[in-house]
């Protein structure tokens, strides 16, 4: 498997270079070439599949003999010790597929977790640090945190808006010490997302360190996360019926993966972008002009992305051809006062705590079948436990919900974090500082 940037298509380079090297020079993104088509036997055959199981399988099918089948299997296994079931909310019709049961209780934990397995095998190669950069809207640092936490050879800097992060979301990023740093940055996502870029490219600083990713902007952040909607659809199919998923959507990762493996040949009869007033998506699918804005402050924190980097991958895994895009995904938005009624209208219609991006995705879904009138299975994705907006969740449904101990257990440790302004030479400075 080889990678090329969406930039020049003509050049490729290795995954392992793709993998540490997550930005490419021209300030593309990696795509993989060619994408294997699995084939229709394939997933006619997953029903009793782990998560692990199918990840292997995908890995075998895109990195062929680059790495042992021996090695990729201890990767997956070790990465998911836990599976991400599909909870039935009424008849088959509406879904969910939790992906919180990880140790971070969110989705990303797939993605960080199988790049932990990653870098550690290439880094056995050779006796060099890496330096992680990442970039946080709530969930994504905590789950590369949790990942990477006490890896050989690997030292992670996580960026986050500051107070714009849940309580216990920031207790993830900043209280495990070790090899992870926090830097709490005066600004917003964008703005730590543009610092992270500016790192990438600045000459200086690659010099000096060794530099990746694990945002989505890294290639393999985003290609474990299509292995979840095949183990939806392998849970899911015996209702013979086509299947719909809804994605809470912010920067566009979780989306364009699933997008990924339905060119894999998954059989995905459309997709659902649902997103919070950082609609520049849905709004794109309405125009048909795709036009960034500042990011809005939202109750829905980890989809406050109001430059998604991951719409570039989208646009084309479609041939940068609207038509075909449109045909493909349909797109809603919801502001905060809608979000609030609908995680209260699911609590009461099926008994379901949801947190607000996952009420997001529940709401498109519906908003979807409502105006498709098809018979379909619908599948919500169901984006981290409710428990990581506890006071929220509380005030809207108006009962407790519990938390999970591994997330309790970091209520009463110390927030450690670097606080610098939304400016790229404060974090540099700091940068350099905290790894001398």
């Amino acid at each position: 498997m080889r990678f090329y940037s969406t930039n020049s298509p003509q050049q490729t380079v290795s995954a392992q270079e793709a993998l540490f090297h997550s930005l490419p020079a021209d300030k593309g993104l990696y795509m993989p070439t060619p994408l294997p088509n699995l084939g229709a036997s394939f997933f006619n055959d997953i029903a009793d599949l782990s998560l692990a199981d199918i990840g292997f399988a995908l890995s075998k099918a895109l990195f062929g003999d680059e790495i042992s089948a021996v090695d990729l299997e201890e990767l997956t296994q070790q990465a998911f010790p836990f599976d991400t079931p599909v909870v039935t909310l009424d008849a088959g019709k509406t879904n969910v597929l939790e992906l919180f049961h990880g140790p971070s209780l969110a989705f990303k934990d797939v993605g960080a977790r199988y790049m932990a397995g990653l870098m550690s095998h290439y880094s056995r190669r050779n006796d060099k640090e890496v330096n992680i950069l990442v970039a946080t809207s709530g969930d994504t640092g905590g789950a590369v945190a949790m990942g990477f936490h006490n890896v050989p050879g690997v030292r992670v800097s996580i960026l986050y808006p500051s107070g714009r992060v849940s309580d216990l979301q920031e207790k993830q990023l900043t209280t495990l010490g070790g090899n992870i740093q926090a830097f709490e940055v005066d600004g917003s996502f964008d703005d730590c997302q543009a610092i992270v870029k500016q790192a990438f490219v600045d000459s200086d600083l690659n010099e000096i360190l060794s530099l990746s990713s694990a945002n989505s902007i890294n290639i393999f952040r985003l290609i474990p996360q299509g292995f979840y909607y095949v183990r939806a659809y392998g849970q899911v199919r015996h209702a013979g019926k086509p299947v719909v998923f809804s994605t809470p959507s912010g920067n566009f990762g979780n989306l364009s993966a699933g997008v990924m493996v339905q060119q894999m040949g998954l059989p995905v009869e459309h997709f659902v972008a649902a997103t919070n007033l950082n609609k520049v998506v849905p709004a794109y699918l309405q125009s048909g002009s795709y036009l960034p804005m500042s990011s809005v402050v939202t109750i829905s924190n980890a989809m406050d992305v109001g430059s998604p980097s991951n719409f570039v991958r989208l646009a084309h895994l479609y041939g940068d051809d609207y038509d075909r895009f449109k045909a493909n995904v349909a797109g809603y938005f919801y502001d905060d006062e809608q979000t609030r009624t609908g995680m209260k209208q699911i609590y009461e219609q099926y008994g379901y705590v949801s947190c607000p991006h996952t009420a997001i995705g529940i709401m498109g879904l519906q908003a979807y079948l409502n105006e498709s009138k098809q018979d379909v299975t619908g599948i919500a994705l169901a984006t981290a436990h409710p428990s990581k907006f506890k006071p929220l969740v509380e005030d809207v449904l108006g009962t407790e919900i519990d938390v999970p101990e591994r997330l309790a257990i970091l209520a009463n440790r110390p927030k450690q974090s670097i606080r610098i302004p939304a400016l790229y030479d404060a974090f540099k400075e700091s940068l350099l500082t905290s790894v001398s």
